[in-house]
């Protein structure tokens, strides 16, 4: 069903009996409460329900995505699935329910997540004798059968990989796409003979996450390594990418790659025979990336006037408008409308024609611009006279008339010089935010501007848990990031911003989402 306003409209549409003339909407109506820059947390919230991205559920923290979304979605699954099948990794899939025994096999990995796990424990009116827990990630669902399947060498690598949804229960503050109580992600498993395949795998995997941002949703990230704290519980190392909410001032946990060791191996006794016939323990990663993607990408290109599509993963990348004027020859501008939407189809451009008939131009500009599409194409008398169509950038509002004969080579170049300039305005507006610090005091007023800090640190854990403690407040605490594979140089004799104590690396400092 579509919106009251929708229905309404149809309801005009097909009414059109009895001699009276239809009703063409004209007010926009379309436009958000809140502003981005004055109260985000609204304004978000408003985007993402206003944009049709998502509807809310009666169950808190649990979401409908809807078909704008699940588009998104779909061309991000679809670039990574062909770029994992590419490294020989395959797809499967696992049941959603986990047996308490196997749950708690990996006892840093189970107090990791034992806050979130949701358990079933009744059958209809019938308590479960052992309840069943759902799937907070597959680690301790899939190893058991990594145990089982592998037995020499020659089952290695064993790289797998599985589109699910997972549900993690215990949270405040529910944020669409960012923190919800399930969703949709990729989890991938694999297991290797030796560490160096390992560790080669979490950086080719990380480098398919930060194309996802880069390439395809224009958010620039950070690539870099997570602390001990910080890591996944139960693994070896975490490396990640990380994106940065400038409105916020808070750094945002993009994509995961994890090296697990031989951790979960001695745990679920994953051995293997080597070539010289001696038992080995495998060596395991596991990596994912969710829808909270999405929601990233919303909160940093979208504006006032809703949200703000790059074209790469636009459901519609171009919307074409006819624009009548009275007494004009409406025929014609909608016979230039189809071809229009004809040649950008067979050049394998997304578009679609607006041509209802109860709403005016205006409104159809609001309503597109709020959903984000990426170039909206006008159409009226003057530009069927002068075979020529008006692109208006949903970017930056730049508005261009462009000859028939040159569509097609036009627009692909506009939508191109779009996504690199959603990049560019999102990187410049970020790397303003970063703040280089070497002090205490540096770093509280920097943590008080709402700043990406840059400290360089003793790599100790129980500093990282000090300053969690000194920066506790009603914005939360501030904590490490990452440290960054590009080290800027650290100066001999510097010395770490919390402890004095000598400095091992410089490390992204901020609060989080």
């Amino acid at each position: 069903m579509g919106s009251k306003e929708d229905r309404k409209a149809n309801a005009s549409v097909k009414g059109g009996g009895g001699g009276k003339k239809k009703e063409v909407k004209k007010e926009t109506g379309l436009g958000l409460s809140f502003k981005k820059d004055e109260n985000f947390g609204e304004w978000y919230s408003e985007v993402v329900v206003n944009a049709e991205m998502i509807e809310y559920y009666d169950i808190s923290g649990c979401y409908i995505l809807r078909p704008w979304t699940m588009a998104i979605w779909e061309i991000m699954h679809e670039f990574f699935d062909a770029e994992i099948k590419k490294m020989k990794i395959k797809n499967c899939y696992f049941p959603l329910f986990v047996s308490p025994g196997v749950l708690q096999k990996e006892k840093d990995h189970i107090e990791g997540f034992a806050p979130e796990v949701a358990w079933v424990t009744k059958s209809g009116q019938s308590e479960l004798e052992v309840p069943i827990a759902i799937r907070p990630t597959s680690e301790t669902v899939m190893y058991p059968y990594f145990s089982k399947w592998i037995r020499g060498h020659r089952d290695l690598p064993l790289r797998l990989n599985q589109w699910c949804n997972v549900v993690r229960w215990e949270f405040s503050h529910p944020t669409p796409f960012i923190r919800s109580r399930e969703f949709l992600w990729q989890e991938g498993h694999t297991a290797f003979a030796t560490q160096a395949e390992a560790d080669a795998e979490v950086l080719d995997i990380l480098e398919l996450y930060r194309q996802i941002y880069e390439d395809y949703l224009a958010v620039p990230v950070i690539k870099g390594k997570k602390s001990e704290l910080e890591k996944f519980a139960g693994g070896n190392y975490t490396k990640s990418v990380e994106a940065f909410i400038p409105n916020t001032g808070r750094g945002i946990q993009g994509a995961t790659s994890h090296c697990l060791g031989q951790n979960f191996a001695k745990m679920f006794e994953i051995t293997f025979e080597n070539d010289k016939g001696e038992k080995a323990m495998v060596w395991q990663n596991s990596w994912g990336y969710s829808t909270r993607t999405i929601g990233v990408m919303v909160m940093v290109h979208g504006d006032d006037k809703g949200l703000v599509l790059p074209p790469k993963v636009a459901a519609v990348q171009v919307i074409v408008v006819p624009v009548p004027f009275k007494d004009a020859d409406t025929k014609a501008i909608f016979d230039a409308c189809d071809s229009t939407v004809k040649a950008l189809n067979e050049a394998g451009i997304r578009v679609e024609a607006d041509l209802r008939d109860n709403y005016s131009p205006g409104w159809k500009y609001s309503h597109w611009e709020m959903k984000g599409v990426p170039l909206r194409i006008e159409i009226g008398p003057k530009d069927v006279a002068k075979s020529q169509v008006r692109v208006v950038r949903r970017d930056n509002a730049d508005k261009v008339d462009i000859p028939m004969a040159d569509l097609v080579d036009q627009v692909k170049e506009i939508l191109d010089k779009i996504h690199q300039n959603l990049f560019n305005v999102a990187k410049q507006k970020r790397d303003e935010c970063i703040k280089k610090v070497k002090t205490w005091d540096e770093f509280a007023e920097a943590l008080g501007q709402k700043k990406l800090i840059l400290a360089p640190w003793c790599d100790e854990e129980e500093v990282e848990k000090d300053v969690k403690a000194r920066t506790k407040g009603e914005m939360g605490a501030a904590k490490t990031l990452c440290s960054p594979f590009d080290q800027p140089e650290m100066e001999e004799g510097t010395l770490c911003f919390a402890s004095g104590k000598p400095a091992k690396k410089w490390t992204y400092w901020g609060r989080s989402y």
